[in-house]
């Protein structure tokens, strides 16, 4: 089940993420650098998130009910949103600190095992966000791919802290652990604010050409010639699960019956072959034959008032507008 295998990994996550709070903060005792203690308050963020992170995979998973007709799915939002905020406050806290061990300089020590420590925790971190982010596209989370791009953003913070921390130890340049703790920071700050930014758009349902493009590129696929347009389709992320809803136009001449078919024939084309749980609506309209009929491709068709002309090229941008598409932009059929 996706749930449990999300469960799964975030615990290993969470537990992971504690080891190496220890680490790291071992490793700030014995040092005294304060890069390192910037590594190691990421790590506390990264506890914290991983933490609420399990709970809302939890609720998440929970089925749908009167209150949420929709489920639970949206959590995941507010949870990546958090993990971001988290780490700008992390950001911010390593911007003063650094900036007042750059006025009140600090004596630092045993750098050569704060060095292999940080080693450590890098690979660790490396090795997990790798499998977190692939894991989180296959099962379509949010929160484990905003928690795996914290965890990897972590280990991209280790190497180049282990490359500082050997540069102090060899140059005897100990300014330079303020320095990098800045760039650290500026780092931090830029990662939390994209995944403030994907939270709140997943949140306001702003249009993803993301979550677009698969469902286009299936319907182009699986495309029939009765489906003469389709236009004023929006997908909603709810956690792992879609929410699409369309207008679908068919030759206004089909019984109820042959609607219905088609309108199942849509559906089943989006929801079989799209990951996770997909809920599809479609209302159907009918062609207008005055101004469809250049474009539609009906053969035979016994209403017919002009030839098929054009074929008109589906895509996120065309298909998300609340219109036929008269006056597109065409190509020869």
């Amino acid at each position: 089940m996706p749930h449990q295998e999300k469960f799964k990994w975030i615990l290993i996550s969470f537990v992971v993420s504690i080891i190496l709070l220890v680490v790291k903060f071992y490793g700030y005792y014995v040092t005294q650098s304060n890069a390192i203690l910037t590594d190691a308050l990421e790590s506390i963020v990264n506890v914290v998130a991983s933490g609420f992170a399990f709970y809302s995979i939890y609720l998440s998973s929970m089925p749908r009910d009167e209150n949420h007709p929709y489920g639970h799915g949206k959590i995941e939002f507010f949870s990546a949103g958090l993990e971001g905020v988290l780490i700008i406050l992390a950001g911010l806290f390593i911007i003063y600190q650094s900036i007042y061990t750059l006025i009140f300089p600090i004596q630092l020590t045993a750098l050569p095992l704060g060095m292999v420590l940080v080693g450590f925790s890098g690979l660790a971190n490396g090795l997990l966000g790798y499998l977190l982010l692939k894991k989180g596209k296959k099962l379509n989370s949010l929160t484990l791919e905003a928690d795996g791009k914290h965890v990897s953003t972590d280990a991209v913070s280790s190497l180049v802290l282990l490359l500082g921390i050997g540069l102090m130890y060899f140059s005897g340049y100990y300014w330079l652990d303020s320095f990098l703790s800045l760039l650290f920071a500026t780092y931090i700050l830029y990662n939390g604010y994209f995944l403030v930014r994907k939270s709140v758009a997943g949140l306001m349902d702003e249009i993803n050409p993301a979550n677009l493009q698969p469902a286009v590129k299936l319907l182009n696929k699986h495309r029939k010639i009765t489906w003469i347009d389709i236009h004023n389709m929006r997908v909603q992320q709810y956690g792992g699960d879609r929410h699409i809803d369309l207008h679908l136009t068919l030759p206004y001449y089909f019984n109820l019956r042959q609607v219905h078919d088609e309108v199942e024939n849509v559906e089943d084309v989006l929801g079989n072959q799209l990951p996770g749980m997909v809920e599809v609506f479609i209302h159907a309209d009918p062609c207008i034959p005055e101004k469809c009929c250049h474009y539609c491709m009906v053969k035979n068709c016994p209403v017919r008032r002009s030839p098929n002309s054009v074929k008109i090229k589906w895509t996120s941008e065309l298909m998300a507008k609340n219109q036929k598409h008269y006056h597109e932009t065409t190509e020869n059929p």
